[in-house]
Formats: C-alpha cells, structure tokens, sequence
C-alpha cells in the first residue's frame, strides 16, 4: 500500500458572513491563528476567497491529505476543546454567519 493511499483527501469550507467588507484583515488574522489546529490534518493548502458581488461573503478553503487514522476520528477531533475554542470565537464575531462543510474530491469516480 503505497503512502498516499493511506491518505484522504479532503476539502473543507468554512463561509463567513460579515458585517462589513473592512473584515477582510480580521477574517485573515483568525485564519493564521487557526492554521496550527489545521494543520495537525497533514498536508494542507489554505486560501481565502472574498465573493465579488458580495464583499460581506467569505470562503476559507482548506485542502488537505489527512491520514486515515485522522480522517476516521475527525469527529472526535471536532469535538476537542481546542477546536470547539476556535470555532466558537468564529461565531462569536460572526454570529450566525459561519457554515462549515467537509467535502472529497470524487471527479475521478464519475
């Protein structure tokens, strides 16, 4: 089995609603914080999408090979302090505006 078979691939989006379109360095800051939480995944590219109709509306992307052990306790990695600590400052400046949704890549497979 080679060492990327162990692995799964995975697109995490996280969409913010601000009040403001001045958010941009905010959202940006609370990303950097973040990133040594992210990055216990593995792999892991991170950008930062502002909608150009909407410039309240962002998207952090984060792409990420994680290994399957991880992959398969990422519900318990949800559920950690650390985690819920960061999330909820998310929502706490962004109340109700913060979705996250977790996806695979399956263009392959079709």
């Amino acid at each position: 089995m080679s060492n990327d078979a162990a692995k799964a691939h995975r697109i995490l989006h996280v969409k913010i609603k601000t009040p403001s379109p001045d958010a941009a360095k905010l959202v940006a800051s609370m990303m950097k914080n973040a990133a040594p939480m992210v990055q216990a995944f593995g792999d892991v590219r991170i950008r930062l999408l502002r909608n150009v109709d909407d410039q309240t509306r962002f998207l952090q992307v984060i792409d990420y090979q994680a290994e399957q052990a991880i992959e398969q306790s990422r519900q318990k990695l949800a559920s950690d302090p650390i985690a819920q600590n960061i999330v909820q400052a998310w929502r706490a400046l962004f109340p109700g505006a913060v979705e996250i949704d977790v996806y695979e890549d399956v263009t392959d497979n079709a």
